[in-house]
């Protein structure tokens, strides 16, 4: 069996088991986070993706936490289909772990293996674990999901090398068939603009956060394209959108957005931290 192990346990997140969980709650408490601990909740599931972003906890987990109190409100999903971009080069266009487990300080979570076979149909997806063996924007969502569902949640993660209009339409329509009459949630995993100034920076997220709000994968790709955004993982995220209009989805709401800044007090040269959810209308 694979078993992909922690790669930055100790640096973006604590090693210790007990340390982790209380930066967890941290960030659930802290000023720019929703400012309570979750509870499981019981409504139904109206949720079909949630875009987080993927920093050190001290910078991001606060965003983060917006997304998962939210998940938390309903029934909880089988399955994450964890969608990242790919920070490393290595692996495929699209890189897609086909079974096996992921390990962190707080346990280990399958891979939800008959998902993943029905998504690698795609021709543009192929079976590679080595683009995920080091990358870190995965890795950083999985404590919270533990935090919330322990061993009960399962994942497919999928690497996106690749993030242009196409590929993301590919690999959304693909998690969209796949994901019919299952209980999953889509996970985007990114950071916004890198390294501008705090006015530029959130000028140009919030352009793209319309867009995300709106469904609009096309706007995404053209906001980030005609602003020069050093946004990681706009394909993430338009596949994600993608997949979730095929899957009912009818709205998008803004939960967080916050810079570096908010953090350190440095507007120079600040990343840009948002939370999003995607919803479908339940009757």
């Amino acid at each position: 069996m694979s078993v992909r192990r922690p790669y930055v346990a100790g640096s973006f997140y604590p090693r210790d088991p007990q340390r982790l969980r209380r930066d967890i709650e941290d960030s659930f408490l802290h000023k720019l986070g929703p400012g309570r601990l979750p509870v499981q909740g019981d409504k139904p599931r109206t949720i079909t993706a949630i875009v987080c972003p993927h920093a050190g906890y001290m910078y991001s987990g606060p965003g983060a936490a917006h997304s998962y109190l939210a998940l938390s409100e309903e029934k909880a999903p089988d399955t994450a289909i964890i969608l990242c971009p790919n920070h490393t080069g290595l692996g495929s266009a699209v890189s897609l772990m086909e079974e096996g487990v992921w390990e962190t300080p707080l346990g280990r979570v399958n891979i939800d293996s008959d998902i993943s076979k029905a998504i690698k149909a795609s021709d543009m997806i192929d079976m590679d674990e080595s683009a995920h063996k080091y990358e870190h924007s995965i890795e950083v969502q999985l404590p919270f999901l533990q935090y919330l569902y322990g061993s009960a949640i399962s994942i497919v993660p999928i690497c996106m090398g690749f993030q242009d209009l196409e590929t993301s339409r590919n690999v959304g329509e693909a998690i969209a068939e796949a994901a019919k009459e299952r209980n999953v949630v889509v996970i985007a995993s990114t950071d916004m603009t890198h390294q501008e100034p705090q006015e530029s920076a959130s000028h140009k997220d919030h352009l793209v956060l319309a867009a995300i709000a709106n469904l609009d994968e096309v706007g995404v790709q053209e906001v980030v394209r005609m602003n020069h955004m050093t946004m990681c993982g706009y394909g993430p995220v338009s596949a994600a959108i993608v997949a979730s209009k095929k899957l009912g989805a009818n709205r998008g709401e803004i939960l967080s957005y916050h810079t570096s800044g908010d953090i350190t007090g440095d507007w120079g040269a600040v990343v840009g931290y948002a939370s999003v959810k995607l919803t479908r209308t339940v009757q």
